[in-house]
């Protein structure tokens, strides 16, 4: 009995001087301070520093930045890989997939259309529509309106998702994969959910009200007159340099890759084209802004239409007509839109009473929890202090804790196992009457660790994997050596022979 306790002294002891150790290493990821309002050049010296950490530990091939001061792009840079494997540098003129940020572009391509008096926000998208019907359904798919549409609160579901064609690649017509999409699943107008279906529903209504191709439509209209001149809804082989290579969760390459639908994720644009749209979007900057779109109407943009619940509203309060909405710390508005896509993931923040924005995008499905750590950076140094976005950083911290209790828990248990064996205490009898009520317990609950891991381990995509990259594989492998010695616990019998 002395020499567990002894063995149990020196095991915890280990574990106190470690365990700082640990703490750090799983935060090393933090980073250093900023101070609001210091000069661009250091600030753009901490984010050279940050990114090239960051990448590294978070195994991001490739980012493209853009900074946005008082309407202005006033420092962009490009950093990494546009393909690790032919050693293709990323710049910022290389187009890349923005993904979701789509939604915001194709938002202003209706605004247009309804300062036009071709469209009504508040009017059924189905008098819009000449040439296609919306499949059944229980609910009341003609009461749908654009603003519905435009705001997710239309009772449509996600849509097809992770399946990509190659852009030479035969794919279903917009309509086809409509009709199978757009199934109405709640009742229109009673909630925020979160569907590119809506978004390429839009896309239609566009392609009906104009009589023109969406993308031509949009390049003519909103594209071209925003400066947004390396930007296309439509892949074109012709671009130099090329569409940068995507890497998934696990870093395998993504090739170049198109959606049959455009609306809600078929932008391909520079950095710099992004920004460009992003300050033409902010109240007094730039004038070029206004033949495109009013202030009125980019005000109806940025003004909530439905609070935002579950995990969405972790980040932002509420959802305007294409865009994110949140009141920062000190009683700003922001708005902003993000996007992914398999091996892609993009981000813009903009405050646009002040003209302060920042726009990241990376060629990596493995970036949540670095436009967490970049945003917070930013928001500090614009003395907002924290953005929505960074609340990933929180929960990152959270999930370390959780691990560190799986392994203290491990070390606890693996310490009484290995103890009890040595001393004869603990014999090899999985069938033994000892204990058995225990016994069924921890092989029960191993049992459902090691199923909820062979579950996780065959999902296609796992929200918590996308946010926590590192910490979700170490939460994984620490599960598993749990479910293992509760098993050999299970297996091994107590007590009087």
């Amino acid at each position: 009995m002395d020499i567990r306790v002894a063995v149990s002294s020196k095991a915890f002891r280990g574990l106190g001087a470690a365990l700082p150790l640990l703490i750090c290493y799983s935060s090393s990821l933090a980073v250093q301070g900023i101070e609001p309002h210091a000069p661009l050049r250091d600030f753009t010296d901490h984010l050279d520093k940050q990114i090239t950490a960051l990448m590294k530990d978070y195994e991001i091939p490739g980012v493209n930045i853009a900074v946005i001061k008082k309407g202005e792009t006033v420092w962009s840079k490009a950093y990494g890989y546009a393909d690790v494997a032919q050693g293709r540098k990323m710049t910022t003129d290389t187009r890349c997939r923005v993904e979701s940020i789509s939604k915001p572009v194709t938002a202003w391509g209706v605004m247009k259309l309804v300062e036009q008096g071709k469209m009504e926000l508040d009017k059924p998208a189905v008098s819009y529509l000449k040439n296609w019907n919306f499949p059944e359904s229980k609910f009341p798919a003609e009461q749908i309106t654009v603003r519905q549409l435009l705001s997710h609160t239309a009772g449509l579901p996600l849509g097809t998702i992770g399946v990509r064609y190659a852009p030479d690649e035969e794919r279903p017509s917009l309509k086809q994969r409509l009709s199978k999409d757009a199934v109405v699943k709640h009742q229109p107008g009673r909630s925020f959910s979160y569907s590119n279906t809506g978004f390429n529903l839009l896309e239609l209504l566009i392609e009906e009200v104009t009589r023109h191709d969406f993308a031509e439509y949009m390049a003519e209209e909103i594209l071209a007159p925003l400066g947004m001149h390396h930007s296309s809804f439509v892949w074109s082989d012709a671009w130099d340099p090329p569409v940068p290579v995507g890497y998934d969760l696990k870093g395998r390459p993504v090739p170049v890759y198109v959606y049959p639908e455009k609306g809600a994720g078929g932008l391909f644009a520079t950095v710099e084209d992004i920004a460009a749209f992003v300050t033409a979007g902010m109240s007094n900057f730039p004038p070029t802004r206004r033949a495109v779109l009013s202030s009125q109407a980019i005000h109806e943009l940025y003004t909530p239409v439905v609070k935002i619940p579950g995990l969405y509203g972790i980040a932002f309060d509420s959802y305007g007509l294409g865009h994110f909405i949140e009141t920062l710390p000190d009683g700003s508005k922001a708005v902003s839109h993000g996007g992914q896509g398999s091996g892609w993931m993009t981000h813009f923040h903009s405050v646009p009473e002040t003209g302060d924005a920042i726009v990241i995008l990376t060629n990596s499905q493995r970036s949540w929890p670095f436009f967490a750590r970049i945003l917070t950076d930013w928001a500090k140094w614009n003395g907002f202090y924290s953005v929505g976005m960074g609340n990933i950083v929180y929960g990152q911290k959270i999930l370390w804790g959780l691990i560190w209790l799986f392994l203290f828990g491990l070390l606890w248990q693996t310490w009484r196992l290995v103890t009890g064996v040595l001393s004869g205490a603990r014999w090899f009898a999985p069938l033994s009457s000892k204990s058995r009520p225990l016994r069924l317990i921890q092989s029960g609950f191993a049992a459902v660790l090691l199923s909820a891991l062979l579950w996780a381990a065959n999902q296609h995509y796992l929200v918590i994997s996308s946010l926590f990259p590192v910490a979700s594989v170490w939460l994984g492998y620490s599960i598993f050596l749990s479910a293992m010695v509760l098993l050999l616990s299970a297996l091994f019998s107590s007590g009087e022979k």
